[in-house]
């Protein structure tokens, strides 16, 4: 098969991966930068150009798209759909994984665990507000963070307020969230693939950080998961509509909790830890559905 990642970085662990998984087995890959990519729309043919030439004998795309690259990557993704090129993740799941709003409603509404949340822009209601989650502490955070940015811990109800009140200033969207005292500087990632978790790693800070993520200096550590967390990672996976991603949730007295779905998770950690081959997995996963075009159809909505 012609396979095509998309991807910002050709020397990115995940990608390198992937390619290297799927070179073995036979089939053709390119990473194709997806900012460099152009795309010419016109009446039955959809094109997307890349270096001055269409990419048209594709077979599959990977798409490992940025959070600040989200609506034009998905834009590319969208165009190859409409050539009728498999994707591992549509661009419709894509864009609806990134909104942090979406994301947590149609959590909720699949049953999904996931920390008490209220979303707040033009609102002086820091009271009631912060009653909903609990009270102090309580996490506040940015709605398009992303990598444990634009997250704060407001230990008080007076850093509390402060802090909504400079969002509410600034005219920025943001989330109160309760803060799971006994899950504090940990969390679980979880890679999905095709229904199924395939490997998981705990994560936790190294200092008296809140946040527990590598990006941010987080170490991490091979983790068996309950039952419950499975099924929860799996029941996540298939709420936002993604078949590839990573889960990442909290443990808590109540149970796992939720708190994102990521479309283009890295596999470095999990891999690298656990010792399964994630990139098989995902190479399992195009191999068994490409050629057939066995794409479920997504009934979960923009």
């Amino acid at each position: 098969m012609n396979i095509v990642i998309l991807s910002k970085g050709p020397g990115n662990y995940s990608t390198r991966r992937i390619k290297q998984e799927a070179e073995e087995r036979g089939h053709n890959v390119r990473v194709v930068n997806y900012v460099r990519c152009y795309m010419a729309i016109e009446k039955g043919n959809p094109v997307v150009y890349y270096e001055g030439k269409p990419l048209d004998d594709v077979d599959a795309i990977i798409p490992r798209i940025a959070q600040s690259y989200t609506r034009y990557g998905a834009a590319v993704v969208r165009q190859f759909e409409m050539r009728g090129v498999f994707t591992t993740s549509s661009s419709i799941a894509i864009v609806r994984s990134r909104d942090k709003l979406r994301s947590y409603q149609l959590l909720a509404k699949s049953g999904v665990g996931i920390p008490k949340t209220v979303l707040a822009r033009e609102t002086a209601d820091f009271e009631e507000v912060l009653e909903i989650v609990g009270g102090a502490p309580a996490i506040i955070k940015v709605a398009r963070g992303t990598h444990g940015n634009g997250v704060v811990l407001a230990e008080t109800r007076k850093a509390a307020k402060a802090v909504m009140q400079a969002f509410y200033v600034e005219g920025v969207n943001f989330f109160v969230q309760e803060f799971i005292e006994e899950s504090a500087g940990e969390d679980i990632r979880v890679l999905v693939v095709n229904g199924r978790a395939v490997a998981s790693v705990k994560r936790r800070s190294l200092d008296d950080d809140f946040r527990s993520n590598t990006h941010q200096g987080g170490v991490g550590e091979k983790v068996k998961l309950t039952d419950e967390e499975m099924k929860t990672a799996v029941r996540a996976a298939k709420a936002m509509g993604l078949q590839i991603c990573g889960v990442d949730m909290m443990r808590s007295e109540r149970g796992p909790l939720v708190l994102e779905v990521n479309s283009s998770a890295s596999i470095k950690t999990p891999e690298l830890l656990t010792k399964r081959n994630v990139a098989g997995k995902i190479i399992d996963y195009i191999e068994q559905n490409a050629k057939s075009k066995r794409v479920k159809r997504d009934r979960v909505g923009a």
